[in-house]
């Protein structure tokens, strides 16, 4: 199995002051989806749901994400979204404290986040580039402080930490690149080898178990979610198939692997949906976790998942892990 991304830096400069709260990523989700709507919408007095173009919008692609008629994949006939073909990971320095719930950018001051986009979405770039521009110029964050998006670079892995600049504000031109891809082998092959592995929880773990959300992620709990999140963007974003993996025994062999040490705690969090126009509370799981056991045979999906992110949300930036062996 093939998933095709790509990780991209935007630069921001502040020209105004920039009032964010402590957690960003929901203030660039949120904004974003509000201008791309703007930008792509053709029945604008519709709800997704009601529209004619919505198998065909590039708004309700990436931010309502239907399902295939038809499609039959881990029961997926049940729900009416999948999910979404990007992440946005915005600055972390303050989501490990609620000292300050507003960080205060001053005019002048750069900023950056990381957009990633996932199979086909990355055909969609210049939509993400055009529609954060525009969102600079409306403004972001509680007074709507304006900026300028200045650059847009991935990292050169030949040359690394070098980057290359895809996109300048000077130049308005979109460098072609090549794309990274996620290998992950079709045939999951039990190996008997007991270590370690620690997995470092950096934004809020948002997984579900039996509907209730874990405060308690077992191995076989963060592998069932992982391997869901991952057939799931295979199927509907990059290349139509079913991976065809034996879900039960991954999940019977991930049941053989304990928690060793647990240094996890509930990190509470809002966010404001204009959509919903309500405030949600988004808390989740953050801190290190350390399994024991055959862990070996799980790293392409652990490794998958430390890119792509896992559990709910992903799509402002929760679930996001390091491995540490």
């Amino acid at each position: 199995m093939r998933i095709p991304y790509q990780k991209y830096t935007f630069t921001i400069e502040a020209l105004e002051e920039l009032q964010l709260p402590y957690y960003k990523g929901s203030t660039f989700r949120g904004g974003l989806g509000n201008i791309l709507k703007k930008i792509v919408c053709v029945l604008k007095k519709f709800e997704c749901t009601e529209c004619m173009f919505r198998s065909k919008c590039i708004y309700a692609y990436f931010f309502e994400t239907p399902s295939f008629e038809g499609a039959k994949i881990m029961n997926m006939h049940k729900y009416e979204k999948v999910p979404h073909p990007f992440v946005i990971e915005p600055p972390l320095s303050e989501i490990n404290s609620k000292e300050s719930k507003i960080q205060i950018i001053p005019p002048g001051s750069k900023i950056e986040f990381t957009l990633i986009l996932i199979g086909k979405a990355i055909d969609y770039l210049p939509y993400f580039i055009y529609s954060f521009e525009e969102l600079g110029k409306k403004g972001i964050g509680r007074k709507k402080g304006k900026y300028k998006l200045i650059e847009v670079s991935i990292k050169n892995k030949n040359l690394d930490p070098e980057k290359i600049i895809i996109y300048h504000e000077s130049e308005k031109k979109l460098k072609h690149i090549s794309i990274n891809e996620i290998e992950i082998p079709d045939d999951f092959i039990p190996i008997d080898n007991v270590s370690k592995i620690t997995l470092h929880l950096i934004t809020p773990l948002r997984i579900k178990y039996k509907r209730c959300l874990v405060t308690n992620p077992e191995f076989h709990i963060l592998v069932r979610n992982l391997i869901r999140r991952l057939s799931l963007l295979y199927y509907f974003h990059c290349n139509n198939k079913k991976p065809i993996w034996d879900y039960k025994a991954i999940i019977k062999y991930a049941e053989h692997v304990k928690i060793e040490t647990s240094e996890i705690k509930w990190f509470d969090w809002e966010r404001y949906s204009f959509r919903q126009n309500t405030r949600m509370k988004l808390g989740g799981l953050i801190g290190k976790i350390t399994y024991k056991g055959n862990i070996k045979s799980f790293l392409p999906i652990l490794q998958a998942g430390e890119i792509l992110h896992v559990g709910k949300n992903t799509s402002f930036g929760l679930g996001k892990y390091q491995l540490i062996f």
